[in-house]
């Protein structure tokens, strides 16, 4: 037996457990709708609006992995609990904040707790559903969630900066992560393994700061790639991670086993959330950008434009489970559609043909739904049994630094390059990168 109890699948489980990544990447997305009046009210200097989007990857990328374990180990429910309960404290720290430094902490803040919240709350998923149909819709749903939180989240911030102040969703922010905080501790039923690990200290300091290295230079290079502090971050990040994977590999309980990646599910389900982080992720928070710059478009028209796209993955996720493929392929299939979408993103930044945008959104929205109920399903298929919110913990890892290095590879060579040919350029590298991940996922048999 893999859990202290039983799985048995309390009404409302599912329902409160999808809430979590729903509420975690709507509060991801809220400051791209509502980047300059955040900026200007805050007094953002040159690399403020960097770190205004950018902290809340750093928080969630470093204590992902960390999160999975401990929710493993000492309890879903517990963990889940304690990051919604966190995060309404820092939302209403963002509310309030009265300059950059504070917003930025409230949001590196904010990336912790839906750290804790999205590994928690998919191995609450994996324990009540072990296996077979009802998993594959569960995780279905789960991975909906994800796509519906990226199309909320721009959307409502956006339309209560037009009617109140950006300040207005962090309020709104906070009551709902109360609600889902008691509604997670009266309805889900505790589990954790029946064999909890000693807690890794080395892995856990050596990740940690290696991933935050990583993330925080990345961050800090879209203001200029060959700057002191971008150079140390990439050293510090090398150094550290090489330390963690040689300490991990002489731990008899490691923090991340690296036996894993000997697994080819393993390796697709952690590769392709890495890919989907850089190419799909990185890709299209950026672009609201550009077309506000190239087309003089409004955060609330870049809001409903961008509506499409996330609004198609949330339905085409939740239909994911009725594909008659295995997840792998599904996989395979929703990055092939997504390449195929961003073709008709190809020299936006020069001209705007709103049809033809609005296709390729629609195409690539599909695709992302097929993506996200592959690899939430792939992500705790790929693990032993009692380490779901590890192998959560992991995918989710690797989806927030790819969209970091993503969103920063797409910057930089907007910057260089300027809006028209540096989105065509951009936009070919995506499709190239997607291409090349949906073939070797096909190569998977899972």
């Amino acid at each position: 037996m893999s859990s202290i109890t039983e799985p048995t699948v309390r009404p409302g489980t599912l329902a409160v457990a999808v809430s979590a990544p729903l509420l975690v990447l709507t509060n991801f997305t809220l400051p791209m709708a509502t980047l300059p009046q955040t900026a200007a009210s805050l007094g953002a200097g040159p690399t403020g609006p960097v770190w205004i989007l950018g902290s809340i990857a750093l928080g969630l990328a470093s204590l992902l992995l960390v999160a999975g374990g401990l929710a493993d180990d000492h309890g879903r429910r517990r963990v889940l609990v304690a990051g919604t309960s966190v995060l309404a404290a820092a939302e209403l720290v963002a509310a309030l904040s009265p300059n950059v430094p504070v917003f930025v902490l409230a949001r590196l803040v904010q990336g912790g707790a839906g750290a804790a919240m999205l590994a928690a709350s998919l191995g609450i998923v994996g324990h009540a559903y072990p296996a077979g149909a009802g998993r594959l819709r569960a995780t279905a749903r789960y991975g909906a969630m994800i796509g519906l939180g990226t199309a909320v989240g721009p959307l409502l911030s956006g339309a209560l900066a037009a009617v109140a102040s950006w300040r207005s969703v962090y309020w709104l922010m906070a009551v709902s992560a109360v609600v889902l905080a008691v509604a997670s501790a009266r309805t889900l039923e505790e589990s954790r393994s029946s064999v909890p690990r000693r807690f890794d200290v080395p892995g856990v300091v050596l990740l940690s700061l290696g991933v935050a290295a990583l993330v925080a230079g990345v961050t800090e290079g879209r203001a200029g790639w060959s700057r002191p502090v971008v150079v140390v971050a990439f050293v510090l990040a090398v150094v550290l991670v090489g330390a963690f994977v040689a300490v991990e590999r002489r731990r008899a309980e490691p923090l991340l086993d690296l036996e894993l990646f000997r697994r080819p599910v393993f390796l697709v389900a952690t590769g392709g959330a890495l890919v989907v982080g850089a190419a799909v992720v990185g890709l299209l928070s950026y672009l609201p950008t550009v077309l506000q710059v190239a087309h003089a478009l409004t955060p609330l028209d870049t809001a409903l434009l961008f509506g499409v796209w996330s609004g198609l993955s949330f339905v085409a996720s939740l239909a994911g489970g009725l594909v008659p493929l295995r997840a792998a392929a599904r996989l395979a299939l929703g990055l092939g559609l997504s390449a195929l979408g961003f073709a008709g993103l190809l020299g936006v930044g020069g001209s705007l043909s709103l049809p033809l945008v609005v296709g390729g959104l629609a195409v690539s929205g599909v695709g992302s739904g097929l993506i996200n109920s592959s690899i939430t399903h792939l992500a705790i298929e790929s693990v032993p049994a009692h380490r779901v919110s590890m192998g959560s913990g992991a995918n989710n890892t690797a989806r927030y630094i790819g969209s970091s290095l993503g969103a920063a590879g797409v910057a930089a060579v907007v910057g260089s390059l300027g809006p028209a040919q540096g989105a065509t350029v951009a936009v070919v590298g995506c499709v190239v990168l997607t291409g090349v991940t949906a073939l070797a996922a096909l190569l998977v048999r899972a």
